[in-house]
């Protein structure tokens, strides 16, 4: 029997010029049900190693942690190739993680760019390798750690409100790019 997920946050990075080196601000938008019910904020060093660190102080750190059943990320990596170690966020966290995608990613073209450009590339590679495939789900795109495919579907339905985007994703990603001043960078 699945679980409901009634209170999740959802991560995402703000937008950042392709020429920037240094930390990239990454918002997360806690939710309890429909009602957004706070904030946080941390930054990723750009193509780095400490994206799962980051997220585990946020998360662990918040007044809202109680309260918290799920995490969601915009895509398992943060300011460009800062990969998330889903499997980690979730053992020190204690909460099941969802990493979610509008479409299906060129894997190829990312093991590729990883391998052949990205300090660090072998291992961050492997951390996307060790979370496994992504699955369709009600026309988006997870990769899952602590719960099983019947509940990432349950939170997934739970969670598109507004659109195919699961609803605390598409706040992170309206305010990371409002407050950066450039706005979001596609449809919400």
């Amino acid at each position: 029997m699945s679980r409901a997920y009634t209170h999740a946050i959802g991560f995402d990075d703000a937008p950042f010029a392709r020429s920037h080196r240094g930390d990239v601000l990454v918002v997360g938008a806690l939710h309890a049900g429909t009602r957004l019910d706070g904030v946080l904020s941390t930054r990723v060093r750009r193509d780095g190693i400490n994206a799962t660190r980051r997220l585990i102080e946020a998360i662990v750190s918040s007044r809202f942690r109680p309260q918290l059943q799920l995490v969601w990320l915009q895509g398992i990596a943060l300011a460009g190739f800062n990969v998330v170690d889903i499997h980690r966020l979730h053992a020190v966290s204690g909460l099941p993680v969802l990493v979610a995608a509008r479409r299906r990613p060129n894997l190829e073209a990312i093991r590729r760019a990883l391998l052949e450009r990205v300090p660090g590339g072998t291992r961050k590679w492997g951390l996307i390798e060790a979370a496994g495939p992504m699955e369709a789900v009600a026309g988006i795109w997870v990769q899952r750690a602590g719960l099983t495919a019947a509940e990432a579907a349950a939170a997934v339905a739970c969670w598109q409100l507004n659109g195919k985007l699961p609803e605390p994703l598409r706040t992170a990603h309206l305010i990371a790019g409002g407050v950066t001043g450039s706005g979001s960078r596609q449809r919400a």
